[in-house]
């Protein structure tokens, strides 16, 4: 098998930036509308390199992220009770990384390449599916005042 690279994944998928959030994505699938227009449900990919990163954002449902190829994702998540976590989407189950995570309505998310990783390759699956009007963009000053002692992941994973 010959080894997938970034631009490998850009060619085959079409990848595109992604508005606001960063990472080059693409939309694999949307379900049939429901009565309020949302999707039923939405899926994506996503190629991060390590010069690039998911923002801190948060959406009003559950959505669940999937290691595919590359290297280790790390995922800062501040919940709406005041409490943080790292967790590691990866292939290394064994050392505590996730093939797959949910991360609950309301979290803060954000993520980049794991240190001394070049890329990563992933997917995140929502139902109701996805909308823009879905995404509030993190704010660096707003959360560290209500999570101080994550001060500099925040900062890292905000973008104006």
């Amino acid at each position: 098998m010959t080894p997938v690279t970034p631009e490998d994944l850009v060619a085959r998928y079409g990848l595109q930036p992604l508005p606001r959030e960063g990472g080059l994505f693409r939309r694999t699938w949307a379900g049939p509308d429901r009565p309020d227009g949302r999707p039923e449900g939405t899926a994506i990919v996503v190629l991060l390199t390590g010069a690039d990163y998911s923002a801190l954002h948060r959406l009003p449902t559950d959505e669940v992220w999937h290691f595919y190829l590359g290297d280790p994702l790390e995922l800062l998540l501040l919940a709406p009770d005041g409490s943080s976590r790292t967790a590691v989407l990866g292939p290394d189950v064994l050392s505590g990384q996730q093939p797959q995570l949910t991360v609950p309505a309301r979290t803060w998310m954000g993520g980049r390449v794991a240190a001394g990783g070049a890329w990563t390759f992933f997917g995140c699956t929502m139902a109701p599916g996805f909308t823009y009007e879905d995404y509030e963009h993190g704010d660096a000053a707003d959360l560290t005042a209500r999570y101080p002692a994550r001060a500099d992941r925040i900062a890292a994973l905000c973008r104006p």
